[in-house]
């Protein structure tokens, strides 16, 4: 190991320390992503025996490196998610940037965006489409689809417009300020949505990265959590063309609720997908 390669083994070694001692669960990897952002190099670049020449060559040249590579542990310490300090997450193929206006975008998500693909579809809607971490990912493995997303939040339908322009998909986007359908017109071959599902009383039990950092609005709609799903099950039929796919994403416990609801408003073909802990986390119907 030369000089530079051991001294970022040894600001790797002192962030995740720190981390350690505040109780941050893999800190040894939180260390690496942070002194890739800190020294702006791709995270892949920093492992062992961190002798990349992009690393190396970055640890010599760049002088402020080491402070915003401080400056971010410091911030992880205090519980703050490794995605909201870079400004960035991963999700299914694609890297979404991500503010405090929208919600993390998390792998059980992926999920519906798999269920999704397996039927063909050209025109979407995304309901609180947040960083548009859905709707895109769909637009990007879909060339020839269109899609529309809302959001009541100004501040996350920008997040996603500045996503669109990032993946390239801006000219097949619509992004629009409404509150669920109230301003949605048109019929679509897919509806998806990840609203707002933590029950009022399941809020305190979240891990703090999430009931912290994680906008409010995003997480929990208050009660028992079901909320949006009734608003909208009850409102999605007239927007989808006929044999239609309405795809939501769910908490663990409420997969009977919600296809209860879809049966009840007409949908047939509803089924239950687990995520790859093996917990409900989709329910998809369909417009006969």
């Amino acid at each position: 190991m030369n000089d530079t390669s051991a001294r970022i083994a040894l600001l790797i070694d002192e962030g995740a320390d720190t981390l350690r001692a505040a109780g941050i669960e893999g800190p040894q990897r939180d260390a690496r992503l942070l002194l890739a952002f800190g020294f702006n190099v791709p995270p892949d670049v920093v492992y062992p025996p961190y002798s990349h020449p992009q690393i190396c060559t970055a640890v010599d040249s760049d002088v402020a490196g080491i402070d915003r590579y401080r400056q971010a542990i410091a911030q992880r310490a205090t519980g703050r998610p490794v995605s909201k300090i870079v400004g960035a997450r991963d999700f299914w193929k694609y890297r979404f940037s991500v503010t405090d206006d929208v919600l993390d975008p998390r792998p059980e998500t992926e999920t519906l965006v798999a269920s999704a693909l397996e039927q063909p579809f050209t025109s979407l809607l995304d309901l609180g489409t947040g960083s548009g971490c859905i709707l895109l990912s769909l637009l990007a493995e879909r060339p020839q689809a269109a899609g529309m997303g809302v959001d009541i939040s100004d501040a996350a339908l920008a997040v996603a417009a500045q996503n669109a322009q990032r993946l390239d998909v801006a000219a097949r986007v619509t992004l629009y300020r409404s509150d669920w359908f109230e301003s949605v017109t048109g019929q679509f071959d897919l509806i998806v949505s990840n609203p707002p599902y933590i029950a009022a009383a399941e809020m305190p039990g979240l891990a703090a990265d999430v009931r912290l950092h994680d906008p409010r609005i995003a997480l929990t709609p208050g009660g028992d959590g079901l909320e949006a799903y009734r608003k909208i099950v009850a409102c999605a039929a007239p927007h989808l063309v006929t044999k239609g796919r309405l795809i939501v994403e769910i908490g663990p416990t409420q997969a009977q609720a919600v296809a209860q609801m879809m049966q009840d408003a007409g949908f047939g073909r509803i089924t239950v997908l687990p995520d790859l802990d093996g917990r409900d986390r989709v329910v998809q119907g369909r417009i006969l």
